[in-house]
């Protein structure tokens, strides 16, 4: 079932991956032009080096899932592949560009198996790569005003700006109450951030602009919500517990990037509410400090009472629930064609199992 899927994300990992390299180099070209234009020839060199910056995460190549998902949906409910492909190409360039600011934001060291962009590059040079990845997004968005109706057009790109909207006020929360060591936090408050930065961009939106693309009505994009809730929840929680116990199929070097980050998770949240005052006390202090302040034998215990006291175990439970709750929930979209209805089994097997 979930092999169907991954063969499925290969495909559209292909397909959006040659629209990506296509639009970039057709976006480059146009700027040289204007470069040119202006009597600029001579600073060739730095307009290509810029280039080279803006296209190192693109390369990179990351899962697809969510350009997939876009397509997946679309085609699902009898729409057209070929007029759902540059909302995808969008989806996929959207999350190269949150990326680099995200590591950026977080202090990441790595992405993709390669360092961080801004241990490459400055970081105000790879802030100004994924700038430029943002306003490329906007270009290929604009073509669907070429291949849809012009409605349609606006409906997406609504949906695409509310979806990014969601995104970046999670984010927001995410990082001031890491900022201010918040140490009150609830599961609520937890899922509160998840829902934005992972339930709506990483499933939700793209299942829904998919479906837009079909034709969908405002009852079913909320269907498609109230399924795509408890898979985004095990979609994150999966990653929470993949940074502490996997390496991303070999991909990444530096573990345990959410303690070192002060991220709060499920996972720490069930450790923090297990343990005892002493070890709670040492844990928070060692939270406090900054990223670069943090010392790794610190880490290492926070991480092995993560262990002692069964908090992995709880969130891998945590996430087989939440991925049983989608499955059930996938009843009521009832609008998908059958022959799609094991792609879309699949797809939740894969949320689950992934890095295993």
């Amino acid at each position: 079932m979930t092999k169907d899927f991954n063969d499925y994300l290969e495909q559209q990992k292909e397909r959006v991956g040659s629209v990506i390299d296509t639009c970039l180099q057709q976006f480059k070209k146009e700027d040289w032009q204007t470069v040119a234009m202006m009597g600029q020839e001579k600073y060739i060199s730095v307009f290509d080096e810029h280039w080279d910056i803006v296209n190192d995460y693109p390369a990179r190549r990351g899962k697809y899932l969510r350009p997939a998902l876009v397509m997946l949906m679309a085609e699902a409910m009898s729409g057209s592949a070929d007029k759902a492909v540059y909302t995808a190409t969008a989806m996929q360039m959207s999350e190269d560009w949150i990326l680099i600011h995200d590591d950026w934001e977080d202090g990441s060291l790595e992405r993709r198996g390669k360092p961080a962009l801004h241990h490459l590059v400055s970081s105000e040079i790879a802030i100004n790569a994924g700038d430029t990845l943002h306003e490329c997004m906007h270009r290929v968005l604009c073509e669907n005003f070429r291949l849809l109706d012009v409605d349609l057009a606006r409906k997406v790109q609504h949906e695409f700006f509310l979806m990014l909207g969601r995104t970046t006020f999670g984010q927001y929360a995410e990082i001031k109450w890491t900022q201010d060591n918040k140490d009150d936090m609830t599961e609520e408050d937890v899922l509160f951030t998840v829902s934005g930065k992972t339930v709506y961009y990483t499933i939700a939106g793209p299942l829904r602009l998919g479906a837009l693309l079909a034709g969908a009505t405002d009852e079913q994009l909320q269907r498609i919500y109230k399924f795509s809730y408890p898979l985004g929840l095990c979609f994150q929680i999966r990653d929470d517990v993949l940074d502490l116990t996997g390496d991303f199929e070999g991909q990444k070097k530096q573990k345990l990037n959410d303690i070192f980050e002060g991220k709060r998770t499920l996972i720490l949240l069930h450790l923090l509410s297990h343990c005892s005052p002493e070890e709670r006390q040492r844990i928070e202090a060692t939270l406090s400090l900054p990223r670069e302040q943090k010392r790794e034998e610190a880490v290492q215990y926070i991480r092995d009472l993560m262990d002692i006291y069964g908090s992995i175990a709880y969130a891998e439970s945590q996430a087989e629930k939440y991925a049983t709750e989608a499955l059930s929930l996938l009843s009521d979209i009832d609008f998908i064609k059958d022959d799609y209805r094991q792609l879309f089994r699949g797809m939740v097997e894969f949320i689950l199992r992934r890095g295993r």
